[in-house]
């Protein structure tokens, strides 16, 4: 029996440092790239570092200071107003495109995947300066196209109260991931739910409602939170739009100054690296404040197959 013992955990030693040889380049990389760098900017965030002069600690001082500083409650407003518009529209686009490519076949099916994931290997930069071409309030085609039907599109590119509107429309650009989580799950539904309710006399919108919905809530779920996390660290498509070299010198409004812009700019314009380094703490901070809240909202909306929620 001992020899027996001996030669399972033997087996089982080398089944786990087996594991741990597959998974070491992750580790090795996520210590390098993740887990170093925030230990290193939460060090950073306690002194006055700026890569320039000699580095001094100034304890809860760049803390205080996010406290006191008009741009950082501003662009905290505006991250979360354009989180608030973005979130919805993504998810309620990508579940009607995953709805109707449900409904096709799979050939066709297939093809039409392929075309809404393709903008989401569109680099954000050139997303950001299509925003500028698309939204152009003078000869801009989405202007253009409202001309139409009498419609007098707004400035979105200049009027600080289209700003904000006019990059959520322009984020649903890239909806292609969340339409193919969307489709996976749509098709993981059983049909026999449907065609039981058919059955009963129950109207589209109510199997729908009570059907569809509850069955793909673990995929809603997840995408609320992804997207989220995304919506709040949006930075590229804002910067290159509004805060490159080009477009700096003509808008100056600060109604697409998100979180990120702002960081970045107190990081690598200003030098602050230590008051930006506690920017992004904070940033660390709301993210995990609001993923918790939608985790423990999500229990008595998401529906598992255990019948557990």
């Amino acid at each position: 029996m001992t020899r027996v013992r001996r030669r399972k955990k033997g087996l089982r030693d080398r089944d786990t440092w087996a594991a741990l040889g597959f998974l070491s380049p992750w580790l090795v990389g996520f210590v390098i790239f993740m887990a170093g760098p925030m230990i290193l900017s939460l060090v950073l965030s306690f002194t006055n570092y700026d890569g320039l002069r000699e580095t001094k600690g100034v304890g809860w001082q760049n803390y205080q200071q996010l406290l006191s500083d008009p741009k950082v409650a501003k662009s905290l407003v505006n991250t979360m107003l354009f989180t608030a518009m973005t979130v919805p529209g993504k998810m309620i686009v990508a579940l009607a495109l995953a709805t109707l490519l449900s409904r096709v076949g799979r050939r066709s099916a297939g093809i039409f995947r392929t075309l809404f994931y393709l903008p989401e290997v569109t680099p954000k930069v050139a997303v950001g300066v299509l925003f500028l071409l698309l939204f152009n309030g003078q000869v801009g085609l989405v202007n253009g196209f409202l001309g139409l039907f009498g419609i007098d599109g707004p400035q979105w590119s200049t009027d600080p109260n289209w700003v904000k509107p006019g990059l959520a429309l322009m984020s649903l650009w890239s909806v292609g991931g969340t339409v193919v989580i969307y489709l996976a799950a749509l098709n993981n539904v059983p049909q026999d739910l449907y065609e039981a309710a058919e059955l009963d006399g129950v109207s589209w919108w109510q199997r729908f409602r009570h059907i569809t919905v509850p069955m793909i809530s673990p995929a809603l779920f997840f995408t609320l939170i992804i997207l989220t996390i995304d919506a709040l660290q949006s930075f590229d498509e804002a910067y290159a739009a509004f805060y490159g070299s080009s477009a700096s010198a003509t808008y100056s409004s600060d109604a697409a100054l998100f979180y990120l812009v702002y960081l970045f700019q107190q990081a690598f314009q200003f030098l602050h690296m230590g008051y930006a380094s506690a920017l992004a703490w904070l940033l660390f901070v709301v993210i995990m404040i609001i993923t918790a809240i939608q985790i423990r909202v999500s229990r008595k909306f998401v529906y598992y197959e255990g019948g557990d929620r």
